[in-house]
Order: structure tokens, then sequence, then C-alpha cells
């Protein structure tokens, strides 16, 4: 029960693994605390494959807990539910540089899990999470080729800064997270204000430098509390299945992977593997089986493609390693939105829509550092159509939430602040063709719709997809992949900005890492196509419209006297549930006195906004009004000017002519004109109806 622990400085914070007290029936099991933000890591891996097993069942899950920050659920059963988006993001974060440090031909079930068990709302969960993922792994004894270290990055004040709190990333032009082994980068994911690409690559190179010390500390740890490694051996490969499979197959193959369409070519490939199959699988006693013939044939696929880049012969399309496929844009494409666009790429297609909206339509985020509200949305959809598929329509999935996301930080940086622009905004994009990088076409399709809405976009945006193939020393870097040219890759890179610099930009490598040098040259290539794309969305519109939707609410946003919200409102909110039904208006009053009227038409926000100046309006010595008759007295009337304000008219003052009775000259609801002679300490208003023309 004696916990074995390893501390060090990582930024302005200290770090400690801890293990061997808790959770001791998994493989491993660490406690991970960064500035009392503190993570339960556990990794357990089956013994034994599943039978048949064909993949890696690797499965990561990250999970916060309420009573991490001292609350209690919302909600009807007071316990935590289904995967919130943050969860499955940095579930996502978790598993995407630790699969690919598991050896090929291992198929056993790993599960890793990370529990946030305190949280300090200044720092994210996330990194102590990577750090007790790539802990618990190396401690269980798996097959697994880490440890990996991970760290965040902000570049604030022109300078690097390592593990910045969420405080200081408010004032960051940078959000990025970076992981990896001792000698290479495996993952990257990143938000940015429009930054060059020597300081994203400076901000990935300086993260990795530091990291270095988690590495060191994980090394330590697992010298001294590390479980034996398992006794696994990779599967012999079969040299004789591998000639046979070739022979057969490698050159018709070779000619299938000259078509250029994706359906056709699949056609081609799929009548190829089925003869194979058929000729080495019939007979009584075959000496393969079908699904050793299948993977044999897909090893020959990933050879042939490969080989063919890296001697620098044309791609599977055609093209070279620098050239993006044709680009087709079009907008305003669906009439009653109020703003879509339908950006094209080779067999890539998005559909992509933007709905403005009032402040009422905002997110309520339910986090642990607090409830909040997130005006920007933008979803991506993925259905089995898209490529030709049929499968269950169920809710989104991590895929889906990931490119989302990766799509919203990509344009969050050119979005108006919501002071300029008082809408709420939903990007939805539908993707109705797939072959290799629907997230980046999301983007592009994102900034055309924002642009065809009217919003005012700072410039507009597009993003493309990097591979890499390497072997060996050699290696080449290809501009806008295909689906095939991902799969049978070793690098994913996607890169989004402006033509001035990046926004966002996400990388996972399939092998043990890459270099520095391989990632320059695919920044310098990446911005040579992101040029060219954005030439090509400019060809169709390069700025925001200058009039919205006619479909669009109007919003007009003003500020009023704080202490004045409670006559806006009225007792039980009266008086604002009187304007929204007499207008059609909806109103959204903040705490310090920004209100904001929405509206379909322009007439009825006016009208509701010239009612909330009546209301909030100081009344004027000397100024006439046109005020309303409210009750009589027998010593004069008073008379509403404006609302929730009357003004006594001494009988002396209501005509120049003596009056005996008050009820001679007026009734109550009569229609008069008052000059204000005065307005005393106590708020007392005194009118006179005489000389007021």
């Amino acid at each position: 029960m004696t916990p074995i622990k390893k501390t060090f400085q990582y930024g302005a914070h200290t770090v400690t693994i801890e293990t061997g007290e808790i959770a001791r029936q998994a493989d491993a099991a660490v406690m991970v605390n960064m500035g009392d933000t503190v993570v339960l890591v556990t990794a357990v891996g089956r013994k034994q494959a599943a039978e048949n097993q064909k993949f890696f069942p690797l499965t990561c899950n990250y999970q916060e807990k309420t009573y991490a920050a001292g609350r209690i659920p919302g909600g009807f059963f007071k316990r935590e539910g289904r995967p919130t988006e943050k969860e499955t993001l940095t579930s996502r974060l978790m598993d995407r540089p630790v699969r690919p440090l598991f050896p090929k031909g291992f198929l056993n079930e790993v599960q890793v899990i990370s529990t946030v068990m305190s949280a300090n709302p200044d720092i994210d969960p996330d990194i102590p999470s990577l750090i007790g993922a790539s802990a618990a792994l190396s401690l269980s004894g798996l097959p697994f080729g880490g440890p990996i270290g991970a760290a965040r990055v902000g570049y604030i004040d022109g300078e690097y800064v390592l593990n910045p709190t969420n405080t200081q990333l408010a004032e960051s032009k940078l959000d990025l997270v970076v992981a990896g082994t001792a000698h290479a980068v495996l993952m990257v994911e990143s938000e940015a204000k429009v930054l060059p690409e020597d300081v994203m690559l400076g901000s990935v190179v300086f993260g990795h430098e530091q990291m270095q010390v988690v590495i060191n500390a994980i090394n330590e740890l697992k010298a001294e509390a590390g479980k034996p490694a398992w006794d696994w051996t990779p599967p012999a490969s079969n040299d004789d299945l591998a000639a046979a499979v070739a022979a057969e197959a490698e050159a018709a193959l070779n000619d299938a992977y000259l078509i250029t369409v994706k359906q056709d070519r699949y056609a081609r490939v799929d009548e190829i593997k089925t003869a194979v199959k058929e000729k080495l699988c019939g007979g009584d006693e075959p000496a393969w089986t079908p699904e050793e013939v299948k993977d044999a044939l897909n090893s020959l696929e990933s050879r042939i493609v490969r080989g063919r880049v890296i001697r620098g012969e044309p791609r599977i399309d055609g093209r070279d390693t620098r050239t993006v496929r044709p680009i087709q844009v079009r907008t305003g494409v669906l009439p009653r939105t109020h703003g879509s666009a339908l950006f094209t790429r080779g067999e890539t297609q998005a559909l992509v829509v933007t709905t403005l909206g009032t402040g009422r339509d905002a997110q309520i985020i339910d986090a642990l550092s607090g409830e909040f509200r997130e005006p920007f949305m933008l979803h991506y959809n993925f259905p089995p159509f898209c490529v030709g598929e049929t499968s269950f329509m169920l809710g989104p999935k991590r895929r889906e939430i990931g490119h989302g996301k990766l799509a919203r930080r990509a344009v969050q940086a050119v979005l108006p602040d919501m002071e300029d622009f008082p809408y709420v905004l939903r990007v939805v994009s539908e993707v109705t063709e797939s072959n290799g990088s629907s997230s980046m076409a999301s983007v592009c399709g994102a900034s055309l719709a924002l642009m065809d809405a009217g919003v005012p976009v700072a410039a507009p945006v597009a993003g493309v997809a990097m591979g890499l193939v390497k072997e060996g020393d050699s290696y080449a870097v290809l501009t806008d992949i295909l689906g095939d040219e991902d799969h049978l890759g070793d690098m994913d890179f996607k890169v989004a900005g402006t033509s001035d610099g990046v926004t966002a930009l996400q990388m996972d490598i399939k092998i043990d890492g890459i270099t520095s040098e391989i990632m320059s040259n695919a920044l310098a290539q990446a911005r040579d196509a992101r040029l060219h794309i954005l030439g090509e969305m400019n060809k169709v519109i390069d700025k925001p419209r200058e009039k919205m939707s006619d479909w669009a609410p109007t919003i007009i946003a003003f500020k009023i006297d704080p202490e004045k919200i409670r006559e806006v409102i009225g007792k039980g909110g009266s008086v604002i549930r009187q304007i929204t039904e007499e207008t059609g208006a909806t109103i959204d009053i903040d705490n310090d006195g920004t209100v904001r009227i929405a509206s379909v038409d322009g007439e009825s926000g006016r009208e509701a906004r010239r009612r909330i100046d009546l209301i909030t309006a100081d009344v004027e010595v000397g100024q006439v009004y046109e005020g309303k008759v409210a009750r009589l007295m027998d010593f004069g009337a008073f008379v509403t000017i404006l609302p929730g304000k009357d003004g006594l008219v001494h009988i002396s003052q209501i005509s120049d002519e003596r009056v005996e009775r008050v009820s001679d000259k007026l009734k109550e609801g009569d229609a008069v004109r008052v000059k204000v002679l005065e307005v005393d300490r106590q708020g007392r208003i005194r009118l006179s109806m005489r000389n007021v023309d």
C-alpha cells in the first residue's frame, strides 16, 4: 500500500505521478496531480485476443466527475450522464498518440480510463490525462512503445508559454497540445489567431523539447514500479502467401490504381480480390484462409500505392504531390436558410449552412469550471451515403464530434465579437461526398456560408489535408490527400487558415513519429495549397454580403442604465412581456444593461426599442410631452408622460382661464400635451398644459 511517487516541475506547475495504492487490480493505475487537478488513469489489457479479431481494439475513455469541482450534477437523476463533447474530445486526444505505439499484429483489447478526481478550474485535466495514459501503459507490461510526453503551449507577447492556465489562454494567440516520444512528435491539436507557419512549427518544437522531463519521470517510475513485460511475440510473416498473392494480383492491382474515379476503382479492386481469394482458397484443403489472403492483399495494395509515391510516379488520381484537386464553389444554394454554400473538391463535397440566432439560442455548457454560454457552434455530419454505404443513423460519433471541433477552431479566429455582431451562430456541415479531407472541405464551406449569411468575418478561411509516405530515409509529402492515401499513408496533417496565417492545425502520425524537417516541409506545402484554395473561393465570394437574408433575424443592440433594467422588465415580467407580445420582437437583457432586440422584420424591432427608450428616458424640464390623463383629482390631474412616469397638472395649470372643476376640462384617458415645469429631489414631476404650443 506504499505509493511510489515521482515529482517534477512542469512550467509553472508541480506535477506528481503516483502509483501502488489505488486501483491495484488494474494492470496499472496512476494518480497524476498537476496544480490540484488530479486524474486517476488506469490501463487494462485482455490476456488473450478475441477469436477472429482483425483490428486493434484500443479504447480510451475520459470522464469528468462533478464532485471534482465540488458540485452536484443537475437534472432529475443527479448523476453524470452520457459523455459531453469535452469528454469525447479528450478521449480522442488520449487515443491518438498512444495508438501508433502498439506493435502491428497486437490485437488484444486494451482500455485506458482517465477519471477527473479533483479539478482546479484554471488547469485543464487533458494534459494530466495524457501523462497518466502514458504512465499507466508504460507500467502495465503491455507491448507499448512509449512512454510519451504531452504539453500545452501558449503564445503570449511573442513568447512561448509552457502549460498556460485557462486565465493565460484568454490572452494567448495560441492553444496547442503536442504529444510525442523522446525522439519525435506523434500528435498535434491546436487553435491559433492567424499565426505564421514558423511560429506554429516553433511551438511544436518547443513543446516537444519541454515534454522530455515527463518522459524521463515516467521512465524512472517504470524502473521502480513497472510490471514484467508481457510474453507476446508478433505473428510471423508468411512469405509464401505474400509471393502467391503478388503473383496473382500485383499486375492487376497496379492497373486498377490507375483508375482515377473512386467508385470505379473500388469496384475493380473488389473484382481482383474476389478472384484471388477464389483461386488461393479453393479446393478441399486450401493452404490459406480467406482472411489470410485478404490481409496479404491489403499489404500488397499498401506496397503498390506507397511505392509509386516514393518513386515520384503519379498518385492514385493522376496528380503530382503538390496539386490540389479541382474545386467548385457555389453560394446561396438553399433559398430559406440564412447562408449556405456548396464546396466541392474532387470527390469530396460539403453542403454547409449558417443560421443566425439570438442570445437565448446560445449553447448552455455545464462544465467542471462552471456553466457558461457558447455563442458559436459548428456541427459536422457524415452520413453513410457520402461514401456509398449503408449503416444505422445514430447520434454523432467521436469522429464527427472531433471533425466539427477542428472546423470550429479553424474559423473561430476570424469571427466578429458579440459586441460588434450580436448574433449567435450555428454552422452545420453536411458531408454529401467523401474521398478524403471532408473536415477541411467543411472549413472552406463554413467560411463561404458565413460570408453568404453576411457575417462580418475578418478574412476567408480555407483548409487542406496533407499526407506522408515514409520509407527509410525517403519520404514524400502529399497535398490534398485522398481517402486511400490517408488509409495507406503515415500521416494525416490538417492545416487551416487565412492568407496571412494559420488558425488551426491537427496532426496524427501512424509511425514512430516525424522530425521537424518533415513538418516544416508539410507546413510550407500546405500554405501553397491553402492560398490556391482561397483564390478559387474568392472568385465566387471574397467578402461578407452587405445585406443579410430576408429570413434572418434583425438584431438591434444598445445599452441602458443597469438601474433601469427593473423598470423595463416590470413586476413579474409584465412590461417586457407586453412589449414582446405587442411587437412580436424577442428581447434579451444582460446584467450590464446590454439590450438585444431580435425581430424578423425591422419595424417591430424599432418599435420595441422605441418603447424601451421611453421607459428608460429621463424627464427633462422644459420638454413638451404627449401624455395621457391617468386619473383626476380635486386639485388637478395626473398625466402619464412616459411609461411608469406620471406628473401632476395642478388645476391652475390646466388652462389660461379659471377652471372650477377639473372634470369640466379633462376626463381619464384624454390625450394631452404638457410641459415639464419641475422635477424635485424626490422625483415628483410638476406639469403644465398652458402655453405648450
